[in-house]
């Protein structure tokens, strides 16, 4: 519902300049599929600075990425990856993340298996159709749940921007399974909206798996429905499209129905001896027109407003 943009600024722990830490940052994120590593990416290029060849990339998932640049093995990723190697930021990297989230911002780091070198200031540009998808799926009575791995700040400051029902912030993607399974043991039918490889269990655990299109392969497998733009106001369209082909479908069972029910038992005499008889050529011509008040009825299907 939202994209993530580095805004340009990059905070280091003094060892490294801005720009030669974005240099070795956009290195590491260039194999990378990720909207911030492309942004990154994208970051360094704008201000034209080349990237170094990196090495024996690896993605980390739930964590970020690895490689080596220039014989030093560095890592990108937020909070989970200075976790997992175990690093504490020096006051100045610290103070700048902080700064960040108190503008619900995030932040993710350079580092290397010894120390952080940078951390790098993320906004989340929020596109006016999330806004507009938001509103439409309230006002088919639906509850909106963000599931994100960014920090509680950030994700509640684009909730509240957004007016999304309920959050569920800092969520790794194994992870986000046991959270579908949490709002499906409320009771709940889940519809699971997703574009990574990292979406995919939840996908397949959700009721329904709504992949994007131009997301990852392993996501559009696992996918029930696929969009084919990315756009999120496709969500509350296929929503409405489902439930007016729903009705079309009781509609027509119950024109068919009908002739069933009524038509052919006349036909076959059961009111004879009440003086009530449906001529067999009658009856074959109501047939005809049952079948052809059903195609037309589906057809109708087109000006349904989505």
């Amino acid at each position: 519902m939202a994209s993530t943009i580095p805004n340009g600024q990059a905070s280091t722990d003094g060892s490294r300049s801005a720009d030669e830490a974005l240099r070795f940052a956009a290195a590491v994120e260039r194999d990378s599929e990720h909207t911030i590593a492309q942004g990154i990416v994208k970051s360094a290029e704008e201000k034209n600075l080349s990237a170094p060849k990196a090495d024996r990339f690896e993605a980390i998932p739930g964590h970020g990425v690895k490689a080596v640049v220039e014989g030093i093995e560095f890592y990108m990723g937020g909070p989970a990856m200075l976790k997992r190697l175990g690093l504490t930021p020096t006051a100045a990297v610290r103070e700048a993340a902080d700064r960040a989230a108190a503008r619900g911002q995030a932040s993710v780091y350079l580092l290397t298996s010894e120390a952080a070198v940078a951390a790098f200031t993320v906004a989340d540009a929020v596109r006016s159709e999330s806004r507009d998808a938001i509103q439409r799926l309230h006002q088919q009575r639906i509850e909106v749940v963000m599931l994100t791995r960014d920090a509680k700040a950030v994700a509640r400051a684009v909730a509240a921007d957004l007016e999304i029902d309920t959050v569920f912030a800092e969520v790794l993607p194994g992870d986000k399974v046991d959270k579908i399974n949490e709002l499906k043991a409320q009771g709940k039918r889940v519809a699971m909206v997703g574009d990574g490889v990292n979406d995919a269990p939840a996908l397949l655990t959700a009721d329904v798996a709504i992949a994007i299109g131009a997301g990852t392969d392993v996501a559009v497998e696992a996918g029930d429905v696929v969009l084919v733009r990315s756009d999120p106001r496709d969500v509350p369209r296929i929503i409405a499209l489902s439930r007016a082909s729903y009705r079309k479908m009781l509609q027509n069972l119950w024109w068919a129905a009908g002739y069933n029910i009524v038509a052919i038992p006349l036909a076959a005499g059961v009111l004879a001896a009440q003086g009530i008889l449906l001529p067999p050529a009658f009856a074959a011509v109501l047939m005809s027109a049952s079948t052809v008040i059903v195609a037309i009825n589906a057809q109708l299907l087109r000006r349904a407003q989505l």
